[in-house]
């Protein structure tokens, strides 16, 4: 075990497979070397060692030298002597060298050899090719002419620019061209056999999909028929088709195996068929006047017809990698890297039956417009891979526009694996620099019957039930709930937007305010928006304001609250001296550049003082974390505007963002407030938040004081300000004027 253990780790060690490999293949790669007699000397029509020796250099480098040397010596020794073994070892050495440090160095990817890759293709050809096979003719002509290789003077005429160097040249070309890639295949599989498998999937992948078996039988008959006229030994029944003829016909037949069945195969199938024609040369190419001139057009042939089928396989197959590789991006969203609509689509469309889910973040989109479009795209890839490990494996997550995200589900046992979804989706959690968000998801189901040909109108209702199953907590039926009160839950919404955008034009809301009383005698108003209905009822913000959040129109609401107040401070400051007033802004507006421009601009138009001004942000997504929003309150406050954080303790508010928080005014929470009596944990929760605003020097709100026993104990606790009916109920602005003279504000 140990030996095996130590072979496997030391195989590519220069005195392990670099050093036997070269000794044992190289006496029998040689045998497909080919030479035929011309005139009164020998031409090379193939020849191998030296791409041999080549694609083991080009594995293992400089590891590869030591078993090159040895394998040529042994190789020559036995026959030429030792002086010209020497000469030839150096013969092969210096273009073997010479070509791999070229490539290593102009070649980005040097392990590779195959020419499937377009880029390289040039690179390869060059110095694996055309350079090794110059350099070695060229030192062979220039050693023959000094005289060094006596035996081979045969190979080699006296004029150097004769046919026959022509035809030897054009044999290595050929050589390099097909048995440099033969040789290092080769090498990898006795190396690694499991390559072999890798192999197979490549060359079923590389193979036209529309390709079937038939047709493989069908050419694989042409094939071997061609090369059964081509190789049938010469006689006097023999017709054209025994003929270097038949090596044309060769060509459609390679061609069309080249645009169906890719680069892989075909230079694994090429080469044999290659080597196999060229070793029976002298099947179709009898000796004849011209002898010399056909053997040269044939030798040609082989060289260009394998360039062509190799480059023709290597365009065929680049080109159907790059259709399906389009195919697949067309059905992948190319921002959040995973299937689109159109993917939806068409899995739909395979499936007689599926249950179809949708799911809907709304909160989603205020983080994403606060953090930033990656934190909405991170959110949606992480959620579709937790979602992913639950489905079965023809099921998958889609992503959709906006914050909504659909799921493909097989119909059996569909309700107890969708309710089983829901509970895997609660249990998600996403951590955003180092903060946990865990947003809402509404969840919505339908059957779905292939063909949907109305997908984008299902979709929609599906969303709208995704609403309803946000205020539910639980997966929502389309067919149980119905089109109807879809629609109607809908029009609901557009027509609150109406009322809200008409209510806008027309100074149609209505503002309240509720006092808020400090501990030291001094007082100030918190601003209430209201809008009556058509007849004069006034709608409660929670049925408007999040209809606003999603239109967009929360912005325009909170300019225009703010403009109606300063309005009546300058219509009433004779009998309002030093009044002041808490105005709500929703996250939106915080976010907005130009917020502090907007406030100025209508501080200075009415001449109110900044410092009469408190505005109150909830402490959501939005807050503390977001620059614009955190840049925008700071020049707010530098105006003389104080900020105020309201509902601390619900909702994103936390301990750990308390210590980023630069603000005025900590409006706790009335949950906490409502039972302090009772509650001793929200007592000792109000007890710690008070303990932290005062190390950051912040005044303290309690909200909901409603009776005498929960003023007592904020006040025991040190809060600064207290606000509920016990104080003050909501009253029409107006009504301040009515009151007798308003005492100092401090």
């Amino acid at each position: 075990m140990k030996l095996v253990h130590f072979l496997k780790n030391n195989k590519d060690r220069w005195w392990a497979l670099p050093l036997i490999l070269p000794v044992l293949l190289l006496p029998l790669l040689s045998q497909v070397n080919t030479f035929t007699q011309l005139g009164d000397g020998l031409v090379a029509l193939y020849y191998l060692p030296l791409f041999f020796l080549l694609a083991t250099m080009l594995f293992w480098g400089f590891g590869a030298v030591p078993g090159i040397i040895l394998a040529l010596f042994f190789r020559y020794y036995p026959s030429v002597g030792l002086f010209e073994a020497g000469a030839g070892i150096l013969h092969f050495i210096v273009p073997i060298v010479l070509s791999w440090g070229g490539y290593r160095v102009f070649s980005p990817r040097r392990n590779l050899t195959a020419y499937g890759d377009v880029r390289l293709m040039g690179q390869r050809i060059f110095w694996q090719v055309f350079c090794p096979a110059t350099l070695f003719l060229v030192l062979f002509q220039f050693a023959v002419y000094l005289g060094v290789y006596e035996s081979r003077q045969s190979l080699a005429g006296l004029n150097p620019m004769n046919i026959r160097t022509l035809i030897n040249y054009q044999a290595l070309l050929v050589s390099g061209l097909t048995g440099v890639p033969l040789s290092y295949l080769l090498i990898r599989l006795i190396r690694n056999p499991l390559y072999l498998r890798s192999l197979i999937s490549q060359i079923r992948g590389q193979i036209d999909k529309k390709v079937s078996s038939a047709e493989l039988v069908i050419w694989a008959i042409a094939l071997g028929s061609l090369l059964s006229l081509l190789l049938a030994p010469m006689n006097e029944n023999s017709s054209i088709f025994s003929t270097n003829y038949t090596l044309s016909l060769l060509m459609p037949v390679m061609l069309w195996a080249a645009m169906r069945f890719g680069y892989k195969l075909m230079s694994i199938i090429w080469t044999p068929v290659l080597l196999v024609t060229i070793h029976y040369y002298f099947r179709y190419i009898p000796q004849q006047p011209g002898y010399d001139i056909q053997l040269a057009i044939t030798s040609s042939s082989y060289l260009v017809f394998s360039f062509v089928v190799i480059y023709m396989s290597m365009l065929a197959t680049r080109q159907r990698a790059v259709n399906i590789r389009s195919r697949r991006l067309a059905l992948l969203d190319p921002v959040v890297h995973m299937p689109n609509l159109r993917a939806l689509t068409r899995e739909l469309a395979k499936s007689p039956w599926s249950a179809l889910c949708l799911l809907r973040i709304p909160e989603l989109e205020v983080l994403g417009r606060n953090y930033g479009v990656l934190l909405r795209i991170q959110y949606k890839q992480k959620l579709a891979e937790w979602i992913n490990g639950t489905l079965q494996p023809n099921e998958r997550v889609y992503h959709l526009t906006g914050c909504d995200l659909a799921v493909r589900l097989n119909t059996e046992s569909h309700q107890l694996r969708i309710d089983t979804l829901d509970e895997h989706i609660k249990q998600f959690r996403f951590v955003w620099d180092g903060m946990p968000l865990q947003p809402q998801v509404g969840v919505s189901y339908c059957f779905v019957r292939s063909p949907v040909t109305h997908l984008y109108l299902v979709l929609g209702e599906l969303g709208v039930i995704a609403d309803l199953s946000l205020s539910t907590n639980h997966p929502e039926n389309l067919q149980q709930r119905g089109a109807v009160h879809l629609q109607r839950s809908l029009k609901d919404k557009v027509a609150m937007m109406n009322r809200l955008q008409n209510a806008l034009e027309h100074d149609r809301f209505s503002l309240m305010v509720q006092p808020v009383r400090g501990i030291r005698g001094d007082h100030y108003h918190e601003v209430l928006l209201r809008m009556p209905d058509e007849q004069g009822e006034l709608i409660s913000p929670d049925d408007f304001l999040p209809v606003a959040q999603e239109f967009g129109l929360s912005s325009r609401l909170d300019l225009w609250v703010l403009e109606r107040t300063l309005r009546f401070l300058a219509e009433h400051r004779d009998r309002l001296p030093a009044q002041r007033f808490a105005i709500n802004l929703a996250p939106s507006t915080v976010c907005r550049a130009q917020l502090p421009l907007e406030v100025s601009r209508l501080l200075a138009k009415y001449a109110v003082e900044a410092w009469q001004l408190v505005f109150e942000i909830t402490e959501s997504s939005s807050f503390g974390n977001s620059a614009t929003a955190a840049q925008t309150l700071r020049q707010l406050q530098q105006m003389g505007v104080r900020i105020a954080i309201d509902d601390f303790g619900t909702g994103y508010a936390s301990y750990a963002r308390l210590k980023s928080v630069d603000a005025d005014i900590l409006k706790i929470d009335g949950s906490f407030i409502r039972n302090i009596v009772s509650n001793s944990l929200d007592y000792q929760i109000v007890a710690s938040i008070c303990h932290l605003a005062r190390m950051k020097k912040m005044l303290v709100v309690a909200e909901y004081v409603e009776n005498e026993e929960i003023r007592s104990a904020v006040h025991a606790l040190g809060i600064d300000y207290v606000q509920g009916y016990l104080i003050g109920r909501p009253v029409p602005l107006e009504t301040l004027i009515e009151d007798e003279a308003p005492q100092e504000s401090a």
